[in-house]
Order: structure tokens, then C-alpha cells, then sequence
């Protein structure tokens, strides 16, 4: 989701979500003429993913891996690979190597565009990581005050779409909360009748061209009586939420993603810390899942 954005807005290409159930269940994989075919997998084991790209190799179209396992089997059947080299991933819930993957795209997009105020700053994520950890510390804390919450929603747009999904999936995974990914535009169509006094509702809201659609969102989630926490470097926005987490300011919209995901994957962290749950052994799973 995060390709589609920054490929798409800056080096104007068109990207699709593969469909690994028509190469692997159904046999009738679509013709790829035309296409760079991707692959992203911390482990790369997943045969669904590596069989999207052994098929791509197969009509001769061009094969990228993007992957922590250099040596896997996804590794293997790709033409080209970008190893993320973050270490081995421990967490049974990903994290580095989600933020790391989003950071060889944007690379990607960078070194394809050959734009030079783009790559320099796209060598400033570290510090504005470094800023958003020291700057959500002091109220990790307050995410306590969930842990009897039985269901949430996290909103995003834009470049954030993606972040909205990621951090509804640590939500569950370590949580086990029902939380679900919407974006404001999506949610307004409908889910928005879920929400009454008390949901726990999170915004992902960093400035760019979707804040003002973001705060109005948030301005009629407030009135329906959903208690917001709210992810952004506006005042505005923040000022509306009862558990603000705020990001650096000056964070270009297209890298913000980065850093915007971090307050959410630790407010799943610590919101399974005061449920009592083990972080580190999630419910029913194990770090690699193979899908066919």
C-alpha cells in the first residue's frame, strides 16, 4: 500500500496488489507483460509470495526480493534482491523490518526518480525515529486506561493508509483487540455508525494533504462520542485526542509513514503489557506462517 503511494506519486507508476490465490489455487496466474514484479517478505518463506515472482521470472518480466533473508527461498526465485540487513527479526509481531521495508521503497523511489532533496531526506528517518520515541515516552504510560477495550479502529490517508493497516494488525496480534483498518474517506461510508461513547478510536493524522480532511474526521468522531488517540504533529489535531502522541514536526508527508507507525506499534505493546499478555508469544502464532 505504501508502493502505491510513493511510486505512484513520485515516478508516476501504477501499482497492483498480487493475487497469489490465482497463481497457487487456481493455476491461472494474470499476464504480467509490462510489470516489475515485487516481493516483500521479512522471511521470504512464504511459497504464495515466492510463487508470484517465479512466475514473473517465468514470463521474463523483471524480479525484485525485498526480504531479511538474503539466502530464502524468495531470494532465490527473484532476479534482483534488497536485503534489508536489520538483524535477525525476534518479535513474532514484526516491527523493524516493516518500518525497513518501507524504507527500501522509498530508496527505491528515490533512486528511480534520481531526485537529490529526496534522498537527503530520506537520510534524516533516523533522527525523526530518534525524536518520536523520546517525544511518545512519557505517555505510554496512559494506554492502560484501554485495556478493557473489546474492539477499535485505526483511520489513515494518503501515504498513512498503509500505516492504518499496520498498526490495526499489532492491535490484534498482540492485543488480541478486534481492531480494524479503514481509511477517513472508507469510514465515513458506513463504519462511522459503529462508533458511540467510549471507542477507542485512532487517528494517524501527520501534516500533508490529508490533515484538513483528517481533523474535520476527527472534529465528527469527537462529537459521536469516540474517544480519540490521536498520531500527528498538528496542535489542532492533537488537542482533540485524550491520549495525543506526538510526532516531530517537519517530517515530509511521503516519509512520514516511518515515523508514524511507531507510536502506534508501542501503544499495541504496552497495551498488551497491562492486559497481561505475553508480547513476546502471541496467541496462536508463530514467527513464520506459510500460505499457499
Amino acid at each position: 500500500r505504501y508502493a502505491q503511494y510513493v511510486l505512484g506519486a513520485f515516478n508516476r507508476i501504477q501499482v497492483a496488489l498480487a493475487t497469489p490465490s490465482l497463481y497457487t489455487l487456481y493455476g491461472t496466474p494474470p499476464d504480467l507483460g509490462g510489470a516489475l514484479v515485487v516481493g516483500i517478505s521479512q522471511s521470504g518463506q512464504s511459497p504464495d509470495i515466492v510463487s508470484v515472482l517465479t512466475t514473473g521470472r517465468a514470463q521474463g518480466r523483471p524480479t525484485l526480493a525485498i526480504t531479511n533473508v538474503p539466502d530464502s527461498p524468495l531470494a532465490q526465485a527473484a532476479d534482483w534482491v534488497l536485503p534489508l540487513g536489520c538483524g535477525v527479526e525476534r518479535a513474532v509481531a514484526a516491527t523493524k523490518t516493516y518500518t525497513t521495508s518501507l524504507a527500501a521503497l522509498a530508496l527505491l523511489s528515490t533512486a528511480l526518480s534520481g531526485n537529490e532533496q529526496r534522498r537527503a531526506e530520506l537520510a534524516q528517518v533516523p533522527n525523526w525515529m530518534q525524536q518520536t520515541l523520546d517525544n511518545i515516552e512519557p505517555v505510554l504510560a496512559r494506554v492502560e486506561r484501554y485495556r478493557y477495550a473489546g474492539r477499535s479502529a485505526v483511520i489513515g490517508r494518503g501515504f498513512n493508509y498503509a500505516t492504518a493497516f499496520e498498526v490495526a494488525l499489532k492491535i490484534k496480534e498482540l492485543t488480541r483487540v478486534v481492531t480494524e483498518s479503514y481509511s477517513s474517506a472508507d469510514f465515513l461510508h458506513g463504519p462511522i455508525s459503529v462508533l458511540e461513547a467510549g471507542f477507542p478510536l485512532i487517528v494517524v493524522a501527520p501534516s500533508g494533504q490529508t490533515l484538513s480532511d483528517l481533523t474535520t474526521f476527527a472534529i465528527e468522531a469527537k462529537r459521536r462520542g469516540a474517544e480519540l488517540i490521536v498520531i500527528s504533529d498538528d496542535d489542532a489535531v492533537l488537542q482533540l485526542a485524550q491520549l495525543p502522541m506526538a510526532l516531530p514536526r517537519g517530517i515530509p508527508e511521503w516519509l512520514s509513514p516511518l515515523m508514524a507507525v511507531l507510536p502506534g506499534q508501542l501503544f499495541a505493546m504496552h497495551l498488551a503489557a497491562a492486559k497481561g499478555l505475553n508480547v513476546d508469544a502471541p496467541v496462536g502464532l508463530k514467527k513464520v506462517t506459510e500460505t499457499r
